[in-house]
């Protein structure tokens, strides 16, 4: 199996799909960004990047019902699949082992 590869964006945008549990679609998941980082995004970059981990597997994504308050339109929500678990488990991991051998040598 390859490694997942995931840019620090790709994988914010994983990480607070999978925090938010069922209930991320575009405007939760950049409110969950900017208020667990700190940091402005803008919508068309969380769109480009959903679509990316959805094309690499690691996101699926099903339409919820059409709603008044979007004038009808629906939203497109997303989940994380096995891969995309298996992916941030293999970062967790990697970058735990990582900050333990850091821890060692002193430096934080």
């Amino acid at each position: 199996m390859n490694r997942p590869y995931l840019g620090e964006f790709e994988e914010l945008v994983l990480l607070t799909v999978a925090m938010l549990n069922g209930q991320a679609y575009g405007v939760t998941i950049l409110e969950g960004i900017e208020t667990q980082t700190g940091r402005t995004v803008s919508l068309s970059a969380i769109h480009a990047t959903l679509q990316r981990l959805e094309e690499k597997g690691y996101l699926k994504s099903q339409m919820g019902g059409a709603t008044a308050e979007r004038g009808g339109r629906r939203k497109r929500f997303f989940s994380v699949t096995v891969g995309g678990s298996r992916a941030l488990q293999e970062i967790h991991t990697t970058r735990n082992h990582l900050w333990n051998q850091i821890q060692k040598t002193g430096v934080v």
